[in-house]
């Protein structure tokens, strides 16, 4: 073999070599940046309401008053039953099991009251 191409070869490998090693290193201060952006704003108070989940997923709002059963349809994809379409089925939960929210009510205030 040529010792010229040999040696273009070998360069060729060795910048694959770092650009990945680089790249890959930058990937990762990025996503460690996101995440203490994440975290920072999550420290400041930035955070929601939290969201009354039940365990299977599913809102408060889709789980019927009285029974508690999950009234909302799951998509059951056609690659883990063997059809080429997906399928649909009742959601298999039996009662609502998240955080219950709480009653809001009205409370004139008293504070600011200018009535002599």
């Amino acid at each position: 073999m040529d010792p010229v191409s040999m040696v273009f070869g070998a360069v060729i490998a060795l910048g694959g070599f770092v650009f990945g090693r680089v790249l890959t290193k930058r990937q990762a201060q990025e996503a460690l940046e996101r995440r203490s952006r994440q975290e920072q704003a999550r420290a400041l108070g930035a955070q929601q309401n939290p969201q009354p989940l039940c365990g299977c997923g599913h809102h408060l709002v889709f789980h019927d008053q009285k029974t508690k059963k999950c009234q909302t349809q799951v998509v059951i994809p056609g690659r883990w039953t063997g059809q080429s379409g997906s399928t649909y089925r009742q959601c298999m939960c039996q009662g609502y099991r998240g955080p219950l929210p709480l009653d809001e009510y009205y409370a004139p205030d008293y504070l600011n009251e200018t009535d002599g």
